[in-house]
């Protein structure tokens, strides 16, 4: 069961953030997420090690997103807290994905190759996702350089962030059923 919940909650903290970011209104989206992040952790036995993962996942996420932006590939509709990085709705997004490392993606542990396969693909639809939301937009570097980016950074993410989880694989899946 809490494989699902994580997956709930995750969807909704994605939902939350692009609507917000989409609408000009991130500051209730970013809390709640984190809010949900917190409590995740909080109910963790090791939160120490996921406090790794997350911060390894949300530096991971900002440098990779804000060189892509950068490079004119990606523009977001909110651009606090810098407009040369990344906004603080896509920080929060990347420490979510992070908290499905243990949770709903669990099954992927072991399985590097589909794990980087399924966020080639994945990433990059999410962020068509949410562009057609209106989140953000492609910059005018070009769309199919940036999805092609995008594929790349995904594609090495959810691998990497198996590698970077210390948690100890029997416990983190005798814990999330």
């Amino acid at each position: 069961m809490a494989k699902f919940w994580n997956f709930v909650f995750f969807q909704l903290g994605w939902f939350a953030c692009v609507l917000g970011a989409a609408n000009k209104q991130v500051l209730w989206a970013v809390l709640a997420t984190w809010i949900y992040i917190a409590f995740h952790i909080w109910h963790l036995d090791e939160p120490k090690e996921s406090l790794r993962l997350l911060s390894k996942a949300l530096l991971y996420g900002i440098v990779t997103d804000s060189v892509i932006m950068y490079l004119g590939y990606l523009d977001f509709q909110d651009d606090w807290p810098s407009p040369y990085l990344s906004p603080l709705w896509m920080w929060t997004l990347w420490v979510l994905v992070a908290t499905t490392i243990n949770g709903s993606l669990s099954w992927l542990r072991g399985r590097p190759i589909l794990g980087a396969i399924l966020g080639a693909i994945c990433g990059p639809l999410s962020y068509e996702a949410g562009i057609r939301m209106g989140a953000g937009g492609w910059g005018s570097g070009g769309q199919m350089t940036g999805f092609i980016l995008i594929s790349i950074v995904w594609g090495v993410a959810i691998p990497l962030f198996f590698y970077w989880d210390n948690s100890p694989v029997k416990q983190a899946l005798v814990k999330n059923p």
